[in-house]
């Protein structure tokens, strides 16, 4: 029939009800990645044009570098979100040939502050600078240590935790807005996105210096299981196609208590 239009089967309430959900969910998470990209920016044109956070990331990687060739180490130190970062930055830089060590805050209080050694370089991070678990720690880590922090603060006097430290070294990670005015909520969100990505700076500079370029190689080296180690020995086998070689996936540690004796 002509001029025949089919007609539209009408939306039941529940089918709006899941649409409007739906579209809200979306908005939702596109602003989360927005918001937390616009941090990243902004924290890039920070290092890119700030004479403070210049010399912060300049003092870091000679006082981090100093340290490995004098057989020191990195001892990287938080608590709560915060703390993850530390112990990503700490994996990040032992896979990379970094020697680094993480010491949870709490835990330095009862007996780990043991691990810092004078030729170390302590890593505070602490979004406020000033968080209670690690100024307590001040008066017992020796002033032959090199202190650092990985704070909001763009400027060191700013920094509770290098107030007393004149050669201390500020890594600032400032976000553009709070995270209770961007999300709702003053969980670590955006400041934590940002420190994760100003600890890979440190790693990733420290490392290429350590090595002359040759990162790539010591990181396969010191990553011979899961995918990127396979892939690693894939390759070499390619290149030596006479040889016998086998590729074995290295197996995840036990998690039993039993004994394999």
């Amino acid at each position: 029939m002509s001029g025949y239009i089919s007609p539209v089967t009408p939306l039941s309430p529940e089918d709006s009800i899941e649409d409007h959900s739906s579209n809200r969910l979306l908005q939702r998470a596109v602003h989360v990645l927005r918001v937390e990209a616009e941090a990243l920016a902004n924290v890039a044109n920070l290092y890119e044009t700030d004479a403070t956070a210049q010399d912060g990331l300049s003092s870091a990687v000679k006082a981090v570098l100093k340290s490995q060739n004098r057989g020191g180490k990195l001892v990287i130190c938080g608590v709560g979100k915060s703390g993850y970062i530390g112990m990503k930055m700490t994996a990040t830089c032992k896979s990379m040939g970094i020697s680094a060590s993480f010491m949870h805050a709490c835990e330095a209080a009862h007996g780990d502050l043991g691990d810092i050694r004078s030729k170390d370089v302590l890593l505070f991070i602490s979004f406020s600078g000033k968080t209670p678990e690690l100024m307590n720690l001040l008066p017992h880590v020796d002033a032959s240590v090199q202190m650092m922090a990985m704070t909001s603060h763009r400027r060191r006097k700013d920094c509770q935790l290098l107030v007393d430290r004149e050669n201390g070294i500020l890594l600032p990670t400032p976000i553009h807005e709070k995270e209770e005015v961007s999300f709702g909520v003053t969980a670590p969100t955006t400041s934590t996105t940002v420190a994760l990505a100003v600890a890979d700076m440190i790693a990733l500079n420290v490392a290429d210096e350590l090595h002359s370029g040759k990162t790539k190689d010591v990181f396969l080296k010191n990553h011979p299981g899961g995918a990127i180690g396979m892939t690693h020995q894939e390759v070499q086998q390619l290149k030596r196609p006479c040889e016998d070689v086998s590729i074995v996936e290295l197996p995840s540690p036990s998690i039993s208590a039993e004994s394999d004796d």
